[in-house]
């Protein structure tokens, strides 16, 4: 089969598509036959070796969300052969899911949408379910004030319609071009990148705007990242956490329901074949993307 890997750091150069071995399913795993495969600024982190170690001796994959059909199964595995899922291929592999077939854990796997294609249901995993978990951080009660970053990009959008769905007064920051996108969101307020504003009970900085983002939080509020193991120190004693994403079949069940009630938006930027992984890892690090770029096997 063939899978998109790189074996060096670098530029979308070092973008590869390889043939290797189909993947067998080990107890409680999945076989995903591969219909879609979005791209996402975390590939361009383990291309740049900004994440995780190269592996002396393989290749690694690239590839955390993926939509398709379940091709096999392992034992206990609780997914029939020709099931519609989606998943998050988490963490480091020699093969992951920009490829034709991946194996995940059954536990990180959910029945697909119903109201969506495979290329917009494979670009629900990974930021949904990162949006849904940094929420979880603050416990915001409803009422509270919300501020998002990047609110136009996928993570953002997906923490602005959530919180909206909660209860949570939210604004979204984003370039003046965006703002009719993030108020169709269910954004109660919007700020232009780099506007002053008041302070609000927390920011979740899914543009990765860092230190500067705490002048936004109020005394004893929450600082919520999106990159593991990198907030800014703490001032005015605000709490300073940051989300690293979970793979959690049920709470991504959970996400795609809302999918299909119409509550969260998937969005598609462009598609690629799997053989143009590279154009695709060029052209997300160009910016200005709004929505997911998607290979097709």
């Amino acid at each position: 089969m063939r899978a998109v890997v790189i074996r060096k750091f670098g530029g979308p150069e070092t973008v590869e598509l390889v043939e290797t071995a189909v993947p067998e399913p080990g107890p409680g795993q999945v076989r995903i036959k591969v219909a879609a495969a979005a791209v996402n600024p975390v590939d361009v982190a383990y291309r740049a070796g900004v994440l995780v170690p190269l592996p002396e001796d393989g290749l690694l994959g690239l590839g955390w969300d993926v939509a398709g059909t379940v091709d096999a199964v392992g034992a206990e595995a609780p997914y029939a052969v020709g099931t519609d899922v989606v998943a998050l291929a988490y963490g480091p592999a020699p093969v992951k899911a920009q490829a034709e077939y991946v194996v995940v854990d059954a536990s990180a796997v959910a029945p697909a949408p119903a109201s969506v294609d495979a290329v917009h249901a494979s670009t629900v995993p990974l930021n949904s379910l990162t949006a849904a978990q940094a929420l979880d951080l603050p416990a915001l009660a409803p009422g509270s004030t919300l501020l998002v970053t990047g609110a136009a990009g996928a993570v953002g959008g997906y923490a602005v319609q959530l919180a909206h769905r909660a209860g949570i007064e939210v604004t979204g920051v984003a370039g003046p071009a965006d703002e009719a996108l993030v108020r169709s969101f269910g954004a109660d307020g919007f700020l232009r990148r780099g506007e002053e504003a008041g302070l609000f009970d927390a920011v979740l900085d899914a543009a990765v705007v860092g230190a500067d983002a705490l002048a936004y939080v109020r005394d004893g509020g929450d600082y919520v990242g999106v990159i593991p193991h990198a907030g800014p120190p703490s001032v005015r004693d605000i709490r300073v956490q940051v989300v690293e994403v979970a793979a959690d079949g049920e709470r991504l069940a959970t996400l795609v329901a809302l999918v299909d009630q119409g509550v969260l938006t998937p969005r598609v930027a462009g598609t690629y074949p799997l053989e143009e992984a590279g154009r695709a890892h060029t052209r997300l690090t160009e910016g200005g993307v709004r929505g997911r770029l998607v290979l097709i096997p």
